[in-house]
């Protein structure tokens, strides 16, 4: 087209193409910016939720076999979407690493430019300031201009000068310092969390008093591994309870506080396979730390012992059943199962552990106090089949599906046990006795390895450091400029801020009352 005709408006124009190059090149700048990775965290903390809300499989796969069985319909379809299974599905994982990308293209680029910036001199003062302020200085450009320096330098600014009459001074480096150092621990917070869940595993156990646990997969209640975990490369140890103890408030009956919990503690006795055996303590903020894993004490409660015979009296069951406390009173819930019975009828027993029995008009049987002053078994009788379809069930449960509850010999009530401890009751249909023999506690252990640990809890640490100085540091520029008029030297400072600073026009008029005083003084 010759310059100076017009455009033919019929003529096509062509519109500049990106080309794969430059369509990757967008893609790579909208993935590392601050408002992608900021939305991908928001995401990330968003595709938790599910994680707190349905039982997730690896924790618990009974309950979370229940869940499915009790919601037919949209259990399925939540299933398909990794709802039981949030932290190890693909979409999870796939906010993960898009974040983990998004940090180091963003992290990279910005370490670049923060190390060019503090290896360069602070610029020229701009034509328009934020704050501004002036004086008049005795002396030559030159004195002022080294007593300026002097000034700047004092209050910790990185100072420069252009020419002879301005000096450039900047201070607040730190403030990036800070960010790239927040957003670099969270990279490494990332990298320790996966280091973790890849080649960590946790277990939970409920071990009575006076048994022991050796650390193997079959022996644990709950096992859930991490993808990379060798089952066999287990550390051994052996952990026995040798008491467990808990110390509750007894003093005033009408305090709010009584019947409260003062401590829980676990007396063991530890036996690795290398090194001597040792006594410890476990307490809930006090666990037992190992070279490959860690004890915690996650509860505590009751287990009844029982002795469940058949009518010609036969032992068929024997043993210290935990039940799981449902309030401060430790009134508490459970099941006792007697899978030795003659096929085809097994039977199980479903109810109460009271530790202080009572029963209230309104409630029925509660418990009045957590400690073992008055304590009874409230227990219902169910036959049938146990375990139907070999699904796994909770130890503290009875799934009663496949079972009938057995009734009175007139058919009109269920069959109700009432025991007391040396109690032994006769069971209806000439299916035996059950004897209540005693009460011992259960300690609740949860067994953790995580490789990743010291990482992460280094880079939180770090990460709420260089948070904190982000937001304490500001980054300042003061200028001052020099104009000799008549033997004296007239100073005009000024400052500007990257952010809103609310105390940059008391810092340029410090600086200013510093130059004109230190005149004055000499």
């Amino acid at each position: 087209m010759a310059i100076g005709t017009k455009p033919d408006p019929k003529q096509d124009i062509t519109q500049p193409r990106l080309g794969v190059v430059g369509w990757a090149r967008w893609g790579w700048r909208q993935l590392t910016s601050m408002r992608t990775a900021l939305f991908l965290l928001f995401l990330l903390a968003i595709g938790a939720v599910p994680g707190s809300v349905f039982p997730q499989r690896s924790i618990d796969p009974a309950q979370t076999d229940a869940w499915l069985a009790r919601h037919e319909t949209t259990g399925p379809w939540l299933d398909r979407l990794g709802a039981f299974d949030v932290y190890s599905s693909p979409w999870f994982s796939a906010i993960y690493l898009l974040l983990f990308i998004s940090l180091i293209g963003c992290i990279l680029p910005r370490t670049a430019v923060h190390w060019k910036a503090l290896r360069s001199k602070p610029p020229r003062a701009p034509k328009r300031l934020e704050a501004h302020a002036e004086g008049e200085v005795e002396g030559s450009l030159e004195e002022v201009r080294e007593a300026a320096t002097t000034v700047l330098r004092g209050r910790r600014y990185r100072v420069a000068s252009h020419d002879d009459v301005s000096v450039s001074a900047e201070t607040g480096y730190l403030k990036e310092t800070g960010n790239l150092i927040f957003h670099t621990s969270l990279v490494a917070l990332i990298i320790g969390v996966a280091i973790g869940y890849l080649w960590g595993w946790k277990a939970d156990i409920i071990v009575p008093s006076g048994e022991s646990f050796v650390s193997t997969v079959t022996r644990f209640d709950t096992w859930a591994p991490g993808p990379l975990v060798d089952e066999s490369s287990l550390a051994p140890f052996v952990v026995a309870v040798d008491e467990m103890t808990a110390d509750f408030n007894d003093v005033d009956p009408n305090a709010r506080s009584f019947g409260q919990p003062r401590d829980f503690e676990a007396q063991v006795r530890v036996d690795p396979v290398e090194g001597e055996s040792f006594t410890d303590e476990i307490k809930v903020n006090a666990p037992l730390e190992m070279t490959d894993a860690t004890v915690f004490l996650l509860g505590n409660g009751y287990a009844p012992v029982v002795t469940v015979k058949d009518a010609q009296g036969e032992v068929l069951y024997k043993g210290a059943t935990p039940f799981l406390a449902q309030d401060g009173n430790y009134r508490s819930t459970g099941a006792i199962k007697v899978g030795a019975a003659t096929q085809p009828e097994q039977f199980g027993f479903v109810g109460l552990f009271l530790p202080t029995a009572t029963i209230d008009p309104q409630q029925g049987p509660i418990s009045v106090f957590p400690d073992t002053r008055a304590p009874a078994l409230a227990l219902s009788l169910y036959t049938g089949e146990l375990y139907p379809g070999g699904q796994p069930q909770s130890v503290f449960t009875l799934d009663t599906k496949s079972m009938d509850k057995v009734e009175t010999t007139d058919g009109t009530d269920q069959t109700r046990l009432w025991l007391a401890p040396g109690d032994t009751k006769t069971l209806p249909g000439d299916r035996g006795t059950i004897t209540f023999d005693g009460i011992e506690r259960y300690a609740g252990f949860s067994v953790r390895h995580d490789p990743g640990e010291e990482l992460t809890l280094v880079s939180a640490l770090l990460a709420l450091g260089g948070l904190i100085t982000t937001l304490l540091v500001k980054r300042r520029r003061v200028f001052v400029r020099l104009h000799e008029e008549e033997g004296r030297v007239r100073v005009e400072v000024g400052g500007m801020s990257r952010d809103d600073d609310e105390g940059l026009t008391e810092v340029v008029k410090q600086v200013r009352d510093r130059l004109v005083g230190e005149s004055r003084t000499s």
